[in-house]
C-alpha cells in the first residue's frame, strides 16, 4: 500500500517522511508527549494532513499503556511516542508490557542529534541499550536514508510471526534532514496483527490427532492468540469435536464464551481455583494453544503434573517444548492450526473418548458455590466477589473490563463471566506493573467507542496513575473507573501474611478519598461501603454519560479468599 504524500519531486524533512509513513500504515492515534527534541516532528504533525488523532497524555508511561490497550481491543498496531532522556526510560514498563504479552506495538522516542553525540548533549544515553533487551525490534535512525526502511521493519517486526514491541529512536537531526518522498510507502498488511499466519506441518497435524483419539480426558490450555488472531470460532468447533475442556490464561480470557459448556475458565495461581486445578491435574492430554506455560499458568510448572503427554501449538516454535517436553508440536497461527485441525478430524474415522462436558459442569458447580455464598455476603468492608458479581448482572455482553494486577486481576480472572467470546477482560499479566488499568482503558474505548469499558483498579493502582484522570476528562472519554480501596499494597501484604508469617513491612498508606480525587478533576463519583447499596451505585455509575469513578472500600486481600494459590509467582 502507498499513500500520497507530496507532489512528485518535493522533498521532504524527516519529520515530515515519519508522519506519512505512519499514515501508510494505517495509524489512526499516536499516544505521547513532546519533547525538546520532539519539535520538529509535532510540528510536522501540525501542518500535515494525515488523519492522524494524538492523544496527549500526562506521561509516557501512560502512552505506551494506551497503545497497549487500543492494541488488544482494535488489532491494529498500537503506536506511541516520547522524547529523549527521561522521557524514554519512563516510556519502557508499556513497551516490555507489550513485547511479553505479544501485543503489537511501535514506539518512537526521539533523540538527540547524531553529530552531537559524545560531547555531553542534555538527554544523551544509548536508547539502542536502553531498549534492546525489551523489544523485538530496535533501532535508532542515524541517516535519512534509512528512516523508511527501519519504520516499515518496525511494523513488520511488530505484526508478523510472534508480534510484540519494536522502537524507533528518532534523534532531531534525522528530524531535519531531507528523505526522498519516493520511498515513502507501506506494506498494508502490517497495519493489523497477526500479519501473514503460517499454517502447520500437515505431518503434526497427523501426529496431534492420533494423541486426541487416545485421550480420555484431554485438556487445552489456550493464551492470548486465539483471541488475537480471532480463533475462537475454530476453537470452539475443536473444542466441541472431540468433547475436551477448555482452560485459558488470564490473557487467554474469552477464547471461548464462559457460559459455553466446555469453558472451565481461568487457570493458574491467579484466577485458579481448587476445582479448575483439580481438572488440570487429571488431564492425560493437555494441548498448549498460544500459551508458553510460564509459571503462573502451571504454578511454578506443578500443573499439569510432570509426565502429561503434550501438544504445544504456537507460532513462535521457541517456545514449544521450553518447559515441558513435548509430544507433537505445531508450529504456526493459532487460527490457522485449528482450522487444520478440524478439516483433518472431518476427514478421520473419529473415535472421541473426551468428557469435558461432564468435567466442566463439575467443576464450575463447585467454583462457583464457593464464590456465590461470598458474593452475596453483607460484611463489611466489602467483599470484591460482590463487586464481580454485581458486574456480571449489570455489564452488556460486550462490555470490557481492564483489570490492573493488584486487587481486581484475580477475581475478574476467576469469575467474571463473559457471555460472549473475544477479548472482553484482560489485564497487564507479563510484567504486572501497577498503574496499567486505567490508561490501557482509555485505549480500549478509542478503539470502541460504542461500547462500555469498565476500568478496576487498586487504590495503590490509582496513586500510580490518577494523573491521566485529567486526560480522560479532556478527551471525553466515558471510561467507568473502580477504585478497590484497602489502603495498602494487598497483593504484597497478602504474601507477607502467607509466607513471612505475617511480618507486615512497609505495605500500608493513608486512606484517600478517591471519589473526592475524581470530583476535582469534574469526574461523577461515589463511594461504596454498604453491600446492600452497591448495585444502585454501579448503576448509576454504568449509566452515566461521560467518565464515572466509584471508590469501593474493599476488604483486604489478606484478609480475603482470593483466587491465589501463591503470591509469588
Amino acid at each position: 500500500m502507498s499513500v500520497e504524500n507530496a507532489k512528485p519531486g518535493t522533498a521532504l524533512t524527516g519529520a515530515e517522511a515519519m508522519v506519512k509513513l505512519l499514515q501508510a500504515h494505517q495509524v489512526e492515534y499516536l499516544f505521547g508527549l513532546c519533547g525538546d527534541t520532539t519539535l520538529p516532528f509535532y510540528d510536522a504533525l501540525h501542518r500535515l494532513d494525515h488523519g492522524i488523532s494524538h492523544v496527549l497524555t500526562r506521561d509516557e508511561r501512560a502512552a505506551a499503556y494506551m497503545a497497549d490497550g487500543y492494541a488488544r481491543i482494535s488489532g491494529r498496531v498500537g503506536v506511541c511516542e516520547g522524547p529523549s532522556g527521561g522521557g524514554a526510560t519512563y516510556i519502557l514498563p508499556g513497551i516490555v508490557e507489550a513485547n511479553e504479552s505479544s501485543v503489537a506495538l511501535v514506539s518512537i522516542t526521539s533523540d538527540v542529534s547524531v553529530a552531537s553525540r559524545g560531547h555531553y548533549p542534555l538527554t544523551e544515553l544509548s536508547q539502542e541499550r536502553l531498549f534492546a533487551p525489551l523489544t523485538q525490534f530496535n533501532a535508532v535512525i542515524e541517516q535519512p536514508a534509512r528512516l523508511a526502511p527501519l519504520v516499515r521493519a518496525a511494523f513488520r517486526s511488530a505484526t508478523t510471526g510472534r508480534p510484540g514491541a519494536a522502537h524507533l529512536g528518532f534523534p532531531i537531526d534525522i528530524q531535519k534532514s531531507i528523505v526522498d518522498p519516493a520511498d515513502i510507502w507501506a506494506q498494508g498488511e502490517f497495519s493489523r496483527f497477526p500479519a501473514w499466519p503460517a499454517a502447520p506441518d500437515p505431518a503434526a497435524v497427523e501426529a496431534a490427532l492420533v494423541l486426541l483419539m487416545d485421550a480420555r480426558r484431554p485438556l487445552a490450555v489456550c493464551g492470548g492468540a486465539v483471541v488475537s488472531c480471532g480463533a475462537e470460532a475454530q476453537l470452539a468447533e475443536f473444542a466441541q469435536r472431540f468433547n475436551l475442556a477448555v482452560a485459558t490464561t488470564v490473557s487467554g480470557k474469552g477464547a471461548l464464551a464462559d457460559n459455553h459448556p466446555l469453558a472451565l475458565g481461568v487457570i493458574g495461581s491467579n484466577g485458579g481455583t481448587p476445582p479448575t486445578r483439580a481438572v488440570v491435574d487429571a488431564a492425560d492430554l493437555v494441548i498448549f494453544i498460544g500459551c508458553r506455560a510460564g509459571s503462573v499458568t502451571t504454578e511454578r510448572w506443578r500443573s499439569p503434573l510432570p509426565g502429561v503427554k503434550v501438544i504445544q501449538l504456537d507460532c513462535d516454535p521457541m517456545v514449544i517444548s521450553a518447559t515441558y517436553p513435548t509430544d507433537v508440536a505445531l508450529v504456526g497461527d493459532a487460527g490457522l492450526s485449528l482450522a487444520a485441525l478440524n478439516k483433518a478430524a472431518q476427514q478421520a474415522d473419529l473415535q472421541v473418548h473426551g468428557q469435558g462436558q461432564q468435567i466442566v459442569a463439575t467443576a464450575r458447580r463447585d467454583k462457583f458455590g464457593a464464590f456465590d455464598s461470598l458474593a452475596q455476603s453483607l460484611t463489611r468492608p466489602i467483599c470484591p466477589e460482590r463487586v464481580v458479581a454485581t458486574l456480571n448482572t449489570l455489564m452488556p455482553p460486550d462490555g470490557i473490563v481492564v483489570a490492573d494486577p493488584g486487587t481486581p486481576c484475580p477475581y475478574f480472572s476467576a469469575y467474571y463471566r463473559q457471555e460472549e467470546p473475544g477479548r472482553r477482560m484482560f489485564s497487564n499479566r507479563a510484567h504486572g506493573a501497577l498503574g496499567y488499568a486505567l490508561a490501557a482503558a482509555m485505549g480500549a474505548q478509542l478503539a470502541a467507542p460504542g461500547r462500555t469499558v469498565v476500568c478496576a483498579m487498586g487504590d495503590g493502582s490509582f496513586g500510580m496513575s490518577v494523573g491521566e484522570l485529567e486526560t480522560l476528562v479532556r478527551l471525553g472519554l466515558p471510561v467507568k473507573c473502580l477504585v478497590f480501596s484497602n489502603s495498602s499494597y494487598g497483593w504484597i501484604k497478602a504474601g507477607q501474611q502467607a509466607g513471612f508469617d505475617g511480618r507486615y513491612f512497609s505495605v500500608d498508606f493513608n486512606t484517600t478519598d478517591h471519589a473526592a480525587v475524581a470530583r476535582a478533576y469534574g469526574i461523577p463519583s461515589w463511594t461504596a461501603k454498604d453491600p446492600q447499596t452497591l448495585a444502585q451505585i454501579l448503576e448509576k455509575a454504568l449509566e452515566a454519560p461521560g467518565p464515572a469513578l466509584v471508590d469501593i472500600i474493599s476488604q483486604p486481600l489478606e484478609q480475603a479468599q482470593a483466587p491465589v494459590s501463591e503470591w509469588v509467582a
